[in-house]
């Protein structure tokens, strides 16, 4: 018991300002609720904002189909946010996980067109592989021209977002559009989806094998940062590159790594969500995951079983949106409000602890640091 109470001392700096965002962010749109109440026919509503969170956790727990499209939506986050957590072990601010969700996405949808009807385990692997190897390839860029011109990687990332949207419209519209649509898209996966559970039961029909792939890779990030040599190399670099550089350590070939695996990660996250539940790429593919995947990781607190239970609660959140305006005919947008009050909390994590009266976390290489701490220093030096 006292080995768990130190362990809970030991955490509860960390723990506790992610959770007092939320709730922080729970009390904000519970105003937010009942001021649009006033605009309403019926007039305001005081009960307004427990119907707000009973339709949101019915949307998203309510039932077996509830709970699986709360995965699903989760599991793209899960990747993508380790993805970008990675990079903050390493000081890196990777903005780019949208471009390369993108650039995986389109890379498996084409291969597994290609391959749609080659043998199952073949067309799998090869669009998983093609997802991962371009978005490891975009990831690599811009760890590449921070190593070797000390290009910052916020606006290396952010431009790369630009030409990766535009690169993926092009190939849609020209080298991957399919014949026979009344719009561009790539063509059928065939054998190349991912397989899922509707031979169980109608209700998990969405639940794909992406969801294990998203499971496994939280416990794999942790053992290549906490338990591998090039893990506490890249954590050294994030803490202190000049130590890390004294050591005997590479920082420029450590950052070309880590974008280079954090390019992976959303890469492999954007190949099992096409391979999983979109089943094909257009054009105009209109998805927010790489983006909040920024959010998912700062509330996880970069770790990667932090990232895994932020990942659950804004997949939960997007699940129930739908619900809970049906249930409290409030706007579904309220949970993009819950969602950048989460995000504004985390960045001023000083009026967390103020509110909650939180004591601050131990510095060091081993202590989890927020993203925006990190940054800060970098911007100081």
């Amino acid at each position: 018991m006292s080995r768990l109470r130190g362990l809970w001392a030991e955490a509860r700096p960390v723990v506790a300002v992610p959770l007092g965002a939320v709730v922080l962010a729970m009390i904000v749109a519970s105003v937010v609720a009942l001021l649009s109440s006033f605009f309403t026919e019926a007039g305001f509503d005081p009960s307004l904002p427990f119907k707000v969170f009973v339709g949101l956790f019915g949307g998203a727990f309510g039932g077996l189909d509830h709970i699986v499209n709360t995965l699903v939506n989760a599991t793209p986050l899960v990747l993508a946010g380790l993805a970008v957590g990675f990079g903050f072990k390493a000081g890196l601010f990777n903005i780019g996980a949208q471009g390369q969700f993108l650039l995986g996405a389109v890379a498996a949808a084409g291969v597994g067109a290609a391959l749609n009807e080659a043998p199952p385990p073949l067309a799998i692997g090869a669009a998983v592989s093609a997802g991962t190897l371009a978005g490891a390839a975009w990831g690599f860029i811009p760890g590449a021209l921070k190593a070797w011109t000390g290009a910052h990687e916020v606006v290396t990332t952010i431009m790369l977002n630009f030409i990766g949207a535009s690169l993926v419209a092009f190939l849609v519209l020209n080298l991957l559009q399919a014949p026979g649509f009344s719009f561009a898209r790539t063509g059928d996966l065939g054998n190349a989806a991912l397989p899922n559970a509707g031979f169980l039961s109608a209700d998990l029909g969405r639940l794909h094998l992406g969801i294990l792939l998203a499971l496994l890779a939280v416990p794999a990030v942790w053992w290549l940062l906490y338990r591998s040599t090039i893990g506490f190399e890249v954590r050294t670099v994030g803490a202190n590159p000049d130590a890390a550089r004294y050591a005997g350590m590479r920082p420029g070939l450590l950052i070309i790594f880590t974008m280079t695996a954090s390019g992976l990660l959303a890469g492999l996250a954007g190949a099992t969500e096409i391979l999983g539940t979109s089943h094909y790429m257009i054009a105009s593919y209109g998805t927010s995951v790489g983006f909040d995947s920024i959010a998912v990781a700062l509330l996880g607190r970069s770790h990667p079983v932090g990232i895994l239970f932020a990942a659950l609660l804004f997949g939960a959140l997007r699940a129930g949106a739908g619900p809970m305006q049906l249930e409290a005919h409030v706007p579904s947008e309220l949970v993009d409000v819950i969602q950048a009050v989460i995000l504004l909390f985390l960045a001023a994590d000083l009026i967390v602890r103020r509110l909650f009266r939180l004591r601050q976390a131990k510095r060091g290489i081993e202590a989890v640091e927020t993203a925006t701490e990190t940054y800060g220093r970098k911007l100081v030096t």
